[in-house]
């Protein structure tokens, strides 16, 4: 067997190489831990749906793969050998494109999947299966609500312009909407409690339209009107694909670890464990 057959021996020369799929809080404590440990060669592919993401502490890529064909052609020649899915709950095609492509290629993949929320007492909530029917929920007479969706879903709302909106997102919303009465904020969470309730006073909110995002980073606006008595639509997750899923960066940390590459395995061998024959 020719030299340039066989893998260096696993230790502080043998890294497993990790593609993290990012855009959220998981995902960048995540890539924090990865590039503590000398292990890991990881890297991080952002969507590019936020114009100034925060740094990653990991080499990060941005921008789509091509669908499932471009991903797998992407997994093979960065010969990767771990996927980590940390995308954002209701980032379901991107999580559908990486359950097929890796299936494809072979590569073993995790689903870091945070919790949704559940209503708690005094909650008012009315929960949606889409857009629509959260926005035929909000009802016929015109309210005033707080919509924190996100610059890419928000344009649905000019379908109920009867409403007044209070818009928060990253980014700017550009152009603005076709509604008669619309305010936009610009900012990145996380959000305090009290910041959020005084925001949902201070536009004498009466209703909030929400994603079930679940996790701490977004939640103080669901206590927060749960303080105030405000009913809160909430719009349920759509279907992830049903792939092995942690909910822990440390359970994350554990999976990969048992993907390591033993000592002295040839590269034939680490292959074969890698695609799982």
């Amino acid at each position: 067997m020719a030299a340039s057959d066989i893998d260096t021996p696993s230790g502080s020369n043998a890294r497993l190489r990790v593609l993290v799929l990012g855009g959220t809080g998981e995902a960048r404590r995540l890539a924090e831990a990865l590039a503590a440990r000398p292990a890991f060669e990881a890297s991080v592919s952002l969507a590019g749906r936020t114009r100034n993401p925060l740094a990653l502490a990991l080499p990060t890529r941005t921008g789509g793969f091509g669908g499932v064909e471009g991903l797998v052609a992407y997994l093979e020649a960065e010969r990767i050998d771990a996927v980590i899915d940390a995308t954002h709950p209701f980032a379901a095609i991107m999580s559908a494109h990486v359950a097929e492509a890796a299936q494809i290629a072979g590569v073993p993949l995790l689903a870091l999947a945070r919790a949704p929320w559940k209503p708690q007492p005094d909650d008012i909530w009315r929960e949606a299966a889409s857009l629509a029917e959260a926005l035929t929920a909000l009802g016929a007479a015109p309210r005033r609500v707080f919509a924190a969706l996100g610059r890419n879903e928000v344009q649905a709302l000019e379908s109920a312009p009867q409403h007044h909106y209070l818009i928060r997102s990253i980014d700017p919303v550009e152009p603005r909407l076709a509604l008669p009465s619309a305010a936009y904020i610009e900012a990145r969470g996380p959000f305090a409690e009290p910041d959020e309730r005084d925001l949902l006073t201070g536009h004498r909110i009466d209703a909030v339209l929400a994603k079930n995002s679940g996790g701490p980073e977004t939640y103080a606006k669901i206590a927060a009107a749960r303080a105030l008595g405000i009913e809160v639509i909430m719009l349920a997750r759509p279907a992830r694909p049903a792939v092995e899923s942690v909910a822990t960066i440390e359970d994350a940390l554990a999976w990969l670890e048992r993907r390591q590459p033993r000592p002295h395995a040839s590269r034939s061998h680490a292959s074969t464990a890698r695609r799982g024959v």
